[in-house]
Protein backbone atom coordinates (compact mmCIF):
# COMPACT_ATOMS: atom_id res chain seq x y z
CA UNK A 1 0.00 0.00 0.00
CA UNK A 2 1.46 3.33 -1.05
CA UNK A 3 0.56 5.95 1.59
CA UNK A 4 -0.23 9.53 0.52
CA UNK A 5 2.56 12.07 0.90
CA UNK A 6 0.49 14.72 2.68
CA UNK A 7 -2.43 14.68 5.14
CA UNK A 8 -5.87 14.00 3.59
CA UNK A 9 -9.37 15.18 4.43
CA UNK A 10 -12.06 12.71 5.51
CA UNK A 11 -13.70 12.42 2.10
CA UNK A 12 -10.32 11.80 0.44
CA UNK A 13 -9.61 8.93 2.86
CA UNK A 14 -13.13 7.64 2.21
CA UNK A 15 -12.51 7.59 -1.53
CA UNK A 16 -9.20 5.72 -1.07
CA UNK A 17 -10.88 3.20 1.19
CA UNK A 18 -13.74 2.56 -1.25
CA UNK A 19 -11.28 1.94 -4.09
CA UNK A 20 -9.32 -0.48 -1.93
CA UNK A 21 -9.70 -4.22 -2.61
CA UNK A 22 -10.06 -5.16 1.09
CA UNK A 23 -11.84 -2.18 2.70
CA UNK A 24 -12.04 -3.95 6.11
CA UNK A 25 -8.22 -4.23 6.19
CA UNK A 26 -7.68 -0.72 4.78
CA UNK A 27 -6.43 1.16 7.87
CA UNK A 28 -4.13 -1.63 9.12
CA UNK A 29 -2.47 -2.10 5.73
CA UNK A 30 -2.25 1.67 5.21
CA UNK A 31 -0.46 2.06 8.56
CA UNK A 32 1.88 -0.83 7.74
CA UNK A 33 2.74 1.06 4.56
CA UNK A 34 3.37 4.23 6.56
CA UNK A 35 5.67 2.38 8.95
CA UNK A 36 7.76 0.91 6.13
CA UNK A 37 7.90 4.24 4.21
CA UNK A 38 8.43 6.19 7.46
CA UNK A 39 5.62 8.59 6.44
CA UNK A 40 5.33 12.04 8.05
CA UNK A 41 3.45 11.81 11.35
CA UNK A 42 0.74 14.30 10.29
CA UNK A 43 -0.26 12.01 7.40
CA UNK A 44 -0.87 9.17 9.88
CA UNK A 45 -2.64 11.58 12.22
CA UNK A 46 -5.07 12.60 9.49
CA UNK A 47 -5.95 8.90 9.02
CA UNK A 48 -6.62 8.54 12.76
CA UNK A 49 -8.84 11.64 12.75
CA UNK A 50 -10.81 10.18 9.85
CA UNK A 51 -11.22 6.84 11.68
CA UNK A 52 -12.31 8.51 14.92
CA UNK A 53 -14.99 10.47 13.07
CA UNK A 54 -16.16 7.47 11.09
CA UNK A 55 -16.22 4.84 13.87
CA UNK A 56 -16.48 6.96 16.98
CA UNK A 57 -13.20 5.46 18.27
CA UNK A 58 -9.92 3.93 17.09
CA UNK A 59 -9.20 0.19 17.37
CA UNK A 60 -6.43 -0.97 19.72
CA UNK A 61 -4.42 -2.59 16.89
CA UNK A 62 -4.51 0.67 14.89
CA UNK A 63 -3.28 2.69 17.90
CA UNK A 64 -0.38 0.26 18.38
CA UNK A 65 0.65 0.67 14.73
CA UNK A 66 0.49 4.45 15.04
CA UNK A 67 2.56 4.18 18.21
CA UNK A 68 5.17 2.15 16.31
CA UNK A 69 5.48 4.97 13.77
CA UNK A 70 5.86 7.56 16.57
CA UNK A 71 8.57 5.48 18.28
CA UNK A 72 10.37 4.97 14.96
CA UNK A 73 10.56 8.78 14.60
CA UNK A 74 11.16 9.64 18.26
CA UNK A 75 7.94 11.72 18.48
CA UNK A 76 7.89 11.93 22.28
CA UNK A 77 4.85 14.14 22.80
CA UNK A 78 2.83 11.91 20.44
CA UNK A 79 3.97 8.80 22.32
CA UNK A 80 2.74 10.37 25.55
CA UNK A 81 -0.58 11.32 23.96
CA UNK A 82 -1.16 7.81 22.65
CA UNK A 83 -0.34 6.41 26.08
CA UNK A 84 -2.87 8.75 27.72
CA UNK A 85 -5.57 7.65 25.25
CA UNK A 86 -4.76 3.96 25.75
CA UNK A 87 -4.67 4.23 29.53
CA UNK A 88 -8.20 5.66 29.59
CA UNK A 89 -9.67 3.25 27.02
CA UNK A 90 -7.92 0.00 27.90
CA UNK A 91 -7.21 -0.87 31.54
CA UNK A 92 -4.36 -3.24 30.65
CA UNK A 93 -2.17 -3.22 27.53
CA UNK A 94 -0.41 -6.23 26.07
CA UNK A 95 3.36 -6.61 26.06
CA UNK A 96 3.83 -5.33 22.47
CA UNK A 97 2.40 -1.91 23.37
CA UNK A 98 4.41 -1.72 26.61
CA UNK A 99 7.59 -2.61 24.69
CA UNK A 100 6.95 0.26 22.27
CA UNK A 101 6.01 2.81 24.93
CA UNK A 102 9.02 2.00 27.08
CA UNK A 103 11.38 1.97 24.09
CA UNK A 104 10.04 5.30 22.81
CA UNK A 105 10.20 7.06 26.17
CA UNK A 106 13.55 5.62 27.22
CA UNK A 107 15.18 7.12 24.10
CA UNK A 108 14.01 10.60 25.08
CA UNK A 109 14.69 13.19 27.77
CA UNK A 110 11.61 11.78 29.52
CA UNK A 111 13.33 8.44 30.06
CA UNK A 112 12.35 8.30 33.73
CA UNK A 113 8.76 7.90 32.64
CA UNK A 114 9.83 4.61 31.04
CA UNK A 115 10.91 3.43 34.51
CA UNK A 116 7.48 4.29 35.91
CA UNK A 117 5.90 2.29 33.09
CA UNK A 118 8.21 -0.65 33.81
CA UNK A 119 6.91 -0.66 37.40
CA UNK A 120 3.36 -0.71 36.03
CA UNK A 121 4.13 -3.68 33.78
CA UNK A 122 5.62 -5.60 36.72
CA UNK A 123 2.24 -5.54 38.48
CA UNK A 124 0.59 -7.50 35.68
CA UNK A 125 3.31 -9.61 34.02
CA UNK A 126 7.02 -10.33 33.84
CA UNK A 127 8.37 -7.47 31.69
CA UNK A 128 10.04 -8.58 28.48
CA UNK A 129 13.78 -8.48 27.94
CA UNK A 130 13.18 -5.56 25.54
CA UNK A 131 11.49 -3.48 28.28
CA UNK A 132 14.36 -4.05 30.69
CA UNK A 133 17.02 -3.40 28.10
CA UNK A 134 15.43 -0.10 26.96
CA UNK A 135 15.46 1.12 30.57
CA UNK A 136 19.00 -0.17 31.24
CA UNK A 137 20.31 1.59 28.11
CA UNK A 138 18.66 4.83 29.18
CA UNK A 139 20.20 4.59 32.67
CA UNK A 140 23.60 3.78 31.15
CA UNK A 141 23.40 6.72 28.76
CA UNK A 142 22.76 9.06 31.68
CA UNK A 143 25.59 7.37 33.62
CA UNK A 144 23.24 6.22 36.37
CA UNK A 145 25.18 3.00 36.67
CA UNK A 146 23.77 1.94 40.04
CA UNK A 147 20.23 2.04 38.64
CA UNK A 148 21.30 0.24 35.46
CA UNK A 149 22.85 -2.60 37.48
CA UNK A 150 19.78 -2.88 39.72
CA UNK A 151 17.65 -3.41 36.61
CA UNK A 152 20.19 -5.83 35.13
CA UNK A 153 20.30 -7.96 38.29
CA UNK A 154 16.52 -7.92 38.50
CA UNK A 155 16.37 -9.12 34.90
CA UNK A 156 18.76 -12.02 35.60
CA UNK A 157 16.71 -12.98 38.68
CA UNK A 158 13.70 -13.33 36.36
CA UNK A 159 15.67 -15.68 34.06
CA UNK A 160 15.75 -13.17 31.19
CA UNK A 161 18.89 -13.58 29.09
CA UNK A 162 20.57 -10.23 28.35
CA UNK A 163 21.78 -9.48 24.83
CA UNK A 164 25.49 -8.90 24.30
CA UNK A 165 24.55 -5.41 23.16
CA UNK A 166 23.35 -4.54 26.67
CA UNK A 167 26.36 -6.15 28.35
CA UNK A 168 28.64 -4.15 26.06
CA UNK A 169 26.83 -0.88 26.87
CA UNK A 170 27.81 -1.24 30.55
CA UNK A 171 31.49 -1.22 29.57
CA UNK A 172 31.03 1.63 27.09
CA UNK A 173 29.32 3.99 29.53
CA UNK A 174 31.46 3.12 32.58
CA UNK A 175 34.66 4.18 30.87
CA UNK A 176 36.84 6.34 33.11
CA UNK A 177 34.43 6.12 36.07
CA UNK A 178 35.69 5.54 39.61
CA UNK A 179 34.22 3.24 42.23
CA UNK A 180 34.96 -0.18 43.70
CA UNK A 181 31.27 -1.17 43.60
CA UNK A 182 31.01 -0.37 39.88
CA UNK A 183 34.19 -2.35 39.19
CA UNK A 184 32.80 -5.33 41.09
CA UNK A 185 29.58 -5.23 39.03
CA UNK A 186 31.51 -5.13 35.74
CA UNK A 187 33.74 -8.00 36.85
CA UNK A 188 30.42 -9.75 37.56
CA UNK A 189 29.44 -9.41 33.89
CA UNK A 190 32.75 -11.02 32.88
CA UNK A 191 32.03 -13.88 35.29
CA UNK A 192 28.55 -14.16 33.74
CA UNK A 193 30.27 -14.68 30.37
CA UNK A 194 32.40 -17.37 31.99
CA UNK A 195 29.51 -19.08 33.71
CA UNK A 196 27.48 -19.27 30.50
CA UNK A 197 30.41 -19.92 28.19
CA UNK A 198 29.68 -16.85 26.08
CA UNK A 199 32.35 -15.58 23.71
CA UNK A 200 32.17 -11.82 23.09
CA UNK A 201 32.60 -10.59 19.52
CA UNK A 202 35.43 -8.27 18.48
CA UNK A 203 33.70 -4.94 19.16
CA UNK A 204 32.50 -6.09 22.59
CA UNK A 205 36.03 -7.32 23.38
CA UNK A 206 37.40 -3.87 22.44
CA UNK A 207 34.89 -2.20 24.81
CA UNK A 208 36.12 -4.46 27.63
CA UNK A 209 39.77 -3.63 26.83
CA UNK A 210 39.12 0.13 26.70
CA UNK A 211 37.18 0.03 29.97
CA UNK A 212 40.01 -1.77 31.80
CA UNK A 213 42.56 0.68 30.42
CA UNK A 214 40.39 3.65 31.46
CA UNK A 215 40.03 2.69 35.15
CA UNK A 216 41.51 5.66 37.08
CA UNK A 217 44.78 4.53 38.71
CA UNK A 218 44.17 0.91 37.64
CA UNK A 219 47.26 0.49 35.40
CA UNK A 220 45.62 -2.24 33.32
CA UNK A 221 46.98 -3.06 29.88
CA UNK A 222 45.33 -5.28 27.28
CA UNK A 223 46.93 -7.24 24.43
CA UNK A 224 45.43 -9.47 21.76
CA UNK A 225 47.07 -12.84 21.48
CA UNK A 226 46.76 -16.52 20.55
CA UNK A 227 47.23 -19.07 23.33
CA UNK A 228 49.80 -21.82 22.71
CA UNK A 229 48.66 -25.45 22.64
CA UNK A 230 50.37 -25.87 25.99
CA UNK A 231 47.90 -23.37 27.47
CA UNK A 232 50.50 -20.68 28.17
CA UNK A 233 49.69 -17.05 27.37
CA UNK A 234 52.55 -15.59 25.27
CA UNK A 235 51.92 -12.10 26.71
CA UNK A 236 51.93 -12.59 30.49
CA UNK A 237 53.39 -16.15 30.52
CA UNK A 238 50.47 -17.23 32.69
CA UNK A 239 49.24 -20.83 32.43
CA UNK A 240 45.51 -21.05 31.68
CA UNK A 241 43.19 -23.33 33.62
CA UNK A 242 43.44 -26.99 32.72
CA UNK A 243 40.44 -28.36 30.86
CA UNK A 244 40.52 -31.64 32.77
CA UNK A 245 38.35 -32.19 35.81
CA UNK A 246 39.95 -33.54 38.97
CA UNK A 247 38.93 -37.08 40.00
CA UNK A 248 36.64 -35.64 42.64
CA UNK A 249 35.00 -33.16 40.24
CA UNK A 250 34.51 -35.91 37.68
CA UNK A 251 32.84 -38.33 40.09
CA UNK A 252 30.61 -35.55 41.49
CA UNK A 253 29.58 -34.53 38.00
CA UNK A 254 28.86 -38.04 36.74
CA UNK A 255 26.83 -38.86 39.86
CA UNK A 256 24.81 -35.67 39.48
CA UNK A 257 24.16 -36.14 35.76
CA UNK A 258 23.21 -39.77 36.13
CA UNK A 259 20.91 -38.87 39.02
CA UNK A 260 19.36 -35.59 37.80
CA UNK A 261 19.39 -35.86 34.05
CA UNK A 262 19.05 -39.55 33.41
CA UNK A 263 16.90 -40.74 36.27
CA UNK A 264 15.21 -37.36 36.59
CA UNK A 265 11.77 -36.80 35.12
CA UNK A 266 13.16 -35.24 31.98
CA UNK A 267 14.18 -38.44 30.14
CA UNK A 268 11.01 -40.44 30.47
CA UNK A 269 9.05 -37.96 28.39
CA UNK A 270 10.71 -39.36 25.32
CA UNK A 271 11.87 -42.82 26.32
CA UNK A 272 10.36 -45.60 28.42
CA UNK A 273 11.88 -46.76 31.72
CA UNK A 274 12.09 -50.23 30.16
CA UNK A 275 14.19 -48.98 27.24
CA UNK A 276 16.48 -47.03 29.54
CA UNK A 277 17.01 -50.15 31.65
CA UNK A 278 17.81 -52.22 28.55
CA UNK A 279 20.31 -49.58 27.46
CA UNK A 280 22.01 -49.47 30.88
CA UNK A 281 22.39 -53.27 30.89
CA UNK A 282 23.78 -53.14 27.33
CA UNK A 283 26.35 -50.49 28.32
CA UNK A 284 27.40 -52.10 31.62
CA UNK A 285 28.14 -55.39 29.81
CA UNK A 286 30.41 -53.71 27.28
CA UNK A 287 32.23 -50.95 29.20
CA UNK A 288 34.44 -49.00 28.72
CA UNK A 289 34.10 -47.21 25.38
CA UNK A 290 36.58 -44.68 23.98
CA UNK A 291 34.12 -42.71 21.86
CA UNK A 292 30.31 -42.56 21.90
CA UNK A 293 28.65 -41.35 18.68
CA UNK A 294 25.21 -39.81 18.21
CA UNK A 295 24.52 -41.78 15.03
CA UNK A 296 21.45 -39.94 13.77
CA UNK A 297 23.05 -36.56 14.35
CA UNK A 298 26.30 -37.46 12.56
CA UNK A 299 24.41 -39.06 9.66
CA UNK A 300 23.10 -35.63 8.60
CA UNK A 301 26.53 -33.99 8.16
CA UNK A 302 26.53 -33.94 4.37
CA UNK A 303 23.05 -33.40 3.03
CA UNK A 304 23.71 -34.67 -0.48
CA UNK A 305 24.85 -38.13 0.60
CA UNK A 306 23.07 -41.16 1.99
CA UNK A 307 22.83 -40.92 5.76
CA UNK A 308 24.41 -44.35 6.25
CA UNK A 309 27.44 -43.27 4.18
CA UNK A 310 27.99 -40.24 6.39
CA UNK A 311 27.88 -42.43 9.48
CA UNK A 312 30.11 -45.04 7.83
CA UNK A 313 32.78 -42.40 7.17
CA UNK A 314 32.64 -41.24 10.78
CA UNK A 315 32.95 -44.78 12.14
CA UNK A 316 35.92 -45.49 9.85
CA UNK A 317 37.61 -42.25 10.76
CA UNK A 318 37.13 -42.62 14.53
CA UNK A 319 37.91 -46.31 14.69
CA UNK A 320 41.40 -45.90 13.25
CA UNK A 321 43.49 -46.46 16.38
CA UNK A 322 41.41 -49.45 17.46
CA UNK A 323 39.23 -47.14 19.50
CA UNK A 324 36.18 -48.85 21.02
CA UNK A 325 33.14 -47.15 19.55
CA UNK A 326 29.52 -47.12 20.62
CA UNK A 327 27.03 -45.78 18.08
CA UNK A 328 23.59 -44.74 19.29
CA UNK A 329 21.13 -45.43 16.51
CA UNK A 330 17.38 -45.67 15.96
CA UNK A 331 15.41 -48.75 14.98
CA UNK A 332 14.45 -47.28 11.61
CA UNK A 333 18.11 -47.54 10.56
CA UNK A 334 17.63 -51.33 10.30
CA UNK A 335 14.78 -51.10 7.76
CA UNK A 336 16.92 -51.25 4.58
CA UNK A 337 15.66 -47.97 3.09
CA UNK A 338 17.12 -45.51 0.55
CA UNK A 339 19.07 -43.77 3.32
CA UNK A 340 19.95 -46.87 5.33
CA UNK A 341 21.37 -49.67 3.15
CA UNK A 342 21.48 -53.02 4.93
CA UNK A 343 24.94 -54.06 3.66
CA UNK A 344 26.53 -50.77 4.83
CA UNK A 345 24.85 -51.11 8.23
CA UNK A 346 26.14 -54.68 8.59
CA UNK A 347 29.66 -53.57 7.64
CA UNK A 348 29.56 -50.84 10.30
CA UNK A 349 28.37 -53.22 12.99
CA UNK A 350 31.64 -55.14 12.59
CA UNK A 351 33.58 -52.01 13.54
CA UNK A 352 31.49 -50.63 16.41
CA UNK A 353 28.91 -51.56 19.02
CA UNK A 354 25.43 -50.31 18.10
CA UNK A 355 22.42 -49.69 20.30
CA UNK A 356 19.18 -49.08 18.39
CA UNK A 357 16.61 -47.14 20.39
CA UNK A 358 12.91 -46.64 19.67
CA UNK A 359 12.30 -44.03 17.00
CA UNK A 360 11.00 -41.44 19.45
CA UNK A 361 13.75 -41.79 22.06
CA UNK A 362 15.75 -38.92 23.42
CA UNK A 363 19.31 -40.05 22.83
CA UNK A 364 21.17 -37.20 24.56
CA UNK A 365 20.61 -38.90 27.90
CA UNK A 366 21.94 -42.20 26.50
CA UNK A 367 24.95 -40.40 25.08
CA UNK A 368 25.79 -38.81 28.43
CA UNK A 369 25.29 -42.02 30.36
CA UNK A 370 27.53 -44.16 28.15
CA UNK A 371 30.27 -41.51 28.02
CA UNK A 372 30.34 -40.81 31.74
CA UNK A 373 30.19 -44.51 32.70
CA UNK A 374 33.17 -45.21 30.43
CA UNK A 375 35.47 -42.94 32.44
CA UNK A 376 37.40 -39.71 32.11
CA UNK A 377 39.12 -40.64 28.84
CA UNK A 378 35.90 -41.27 26.89
CA UNK A 379 34.73 -38.63 24.43
CA UNK A 380 31.52 -38.15 22.50
CA UNK A 381 30.53 -36.96 19.05
CA UNK A 382 27.44 -34.88 18.33
CA UNK A 383 26.64 -31.55 16.78
CA UNK A 384 24.01 -30.94 19.45
CA UNK A 385 24.66 -28.50 22.26
CA UNK A 386 23.07 -30.51 25.09
CA UNK A 387 21.45 -27.30 26.29
CA UNK A 388 18.45 -28.98 27.89
CA UNK A 389 20.59 -31.03 30.21
CA UNK A 390 22.45 -28.06 31.51
CA UNK A 391 19.08 -26.65 32.51
CA UNK A 392 18.30 -29.77 34.59
CA UNK A 393 21.41 -29.26 36.69
CA UNK A 394 20.18 -27.10 39.49
CA UNK A 395 23.30 -25.43 40.88
CA UNK A 396 25.78 -23.24 39.07
CA UNK A 397 28.86 -25.20 40.16
CA UNK A 398 27.57 -28.41 38.56
CA UNK A 399 26.57 -26.48 35.46
CA UNK A 400 30.07 -25.02 35.28
CA UNK A 401 31.63 -28.50 35.64
CA UNK A 402 29.28 -29.88 33.00
CA UNK A 403 30.24 -27.19 30.51
CA UNK A 404 33.92 -27.65 31.30
CA UNK A 405 33.64 -31.42 30.85
CA UNK A 406 31.71 -30.86 27.62
CA UNK A 407 34.39 -28.50 26.25
CA UNK A 408 37.04 -31.11 26.95
CA UNK A 409 35.12 -34.17 25.68
CA UNK A 410 32.84 -33.15 22.83
CA UNK A 411 34.32 -33.88 19.43
CA UNK A 412 32.93 -32.06 16.44
CA UNK A 413 32.66 -33.30 12.91
CA UNK A 414 32.37 -30.66 10.26
CA UNK A 415 31.23 -31.50 6.74
CA UNK A 416 34.76 -32.55 5.79
CA UNK A 417 35.03 -35.12 8.58
CA UNK A 418 37.77 -33.41 10.43
CA UNK A 419 37.70 -33.65 14.18
CA UNK A 420 38.32 -30.70 16.39
CA UNK A 421 40.62 -32.02 19.11
CA UNK A 422 39.76 -31.18 22.69
CA UNK A 423 42.06 -28.49 24.13
CA UNK A 424 44.30 -29.03 27.13
CA UNK A 425 43.37 -25.63 28.51
CA UNK A 426 39.88 -24.42 29.28
CA UNK A 427 38.38 -22.00 26.79
CA UNK A 428 36.38 -19.62 29.01
CA UNK A 429 36.86 -16.20 30.59
CA UNK A 430 39.27 -16.60 33.51
CA UNK A 431 41.04 -14.43 36.06
CA UNK A 432 43.76 -14.60 38.69
CA UNK A 433 42.95 -11.18 40.15
CA UNK A 434 45.71 -9.24 38.41
CA UNK A 435 45.18 -10.89 35.01
CA UNK A 436 42.09 -11.59 32.91
CA UNK A 437 42.01 -13.82 29.86
CA UNK A 438 38.99 -13.44 27.59
CA UNK A 439 38.44 -15.64 24.53
CA UNK A 440 36.63 -13.81 21.73
CA UNK A 441 35.25 -14.39 18.24
CA UNK A 442 35.44 -12.11 15.21
CA UNK A 443 31.67 -12.07 14.82
CA UNK A 444 28.81 -12.72 17.16
CA UNK A 445 26.97 -16.05 17.02
CA UNK A 446 23.51 -16.12 18.56
CA UNK A 447 23.68 -19.86 19.16
CA UNK A 448 25.91 -21.33 21.79
CA UNK A 449 28.74 -22.75 19.74
CA UNK A 450 30.94 -25.76 20.36
CA UNK A 451 33.62 -24.27 18.10
CA UNK A 452 35.85 -22.57 20.61
CA UNK A 453 37.75 -19.41 19.67
CA UNK A 454 41.50 -19.29 19.09
CA UNK A 455 41.83 -15.56 19.79
CA UNK A 456 42.25 -14.12 23.26
CA UNK A 457 42.44 -10.79 25.02
CA UNK A 458 45.04 -10.82 27.80
CA UNK A 459 44.66 -8.00 30.36
CA UNK A 460 47.19 -7.55 33.13
CA UNK A 461 47.66 -5.06 35.93
CA UNK A 462 51.15 -3.64 35.97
Amino acid sequence: VQPPEKPLQGEEWNKLREDFQLPEKFEELMLNGMISCNSPIDVAKSLLTYLAKRNGDIAYSVLVKYLRLCVQQGQVSEIRDVYDIMKVRFKILESGAYNLLIKGLSNSDQWRMALTLLEEVKKIMVPSRTCYESCIKAANRHQEMKLAFELYNEMLAKDLVPTLDILQSFFNFSRGMKGAELQKELFGILLYLRENQIYPHKTFMRSIKLWFESIPGGNWRGHLTNIKDSGQCPVCKHQLEDSNLTEEEYSNLSERIIRDVIHGTDTFRKTSPKELEAFQTFVENRLPFDIVIDGLNVSHIKSRRMQCENLFDAVNCLGKENARLLVLGRKHMLMNTANWKREIMEEMQKKADFFFAENISEDDAFLLYATLRSGKHCRFVTRDFLRDHKACLSDSLTRHLFRKWQRGHQMVFSSVFSQQPAFRYDCVVQTTGDTWHIPYKDVFEEKYSYQVPRKWLCIQQK
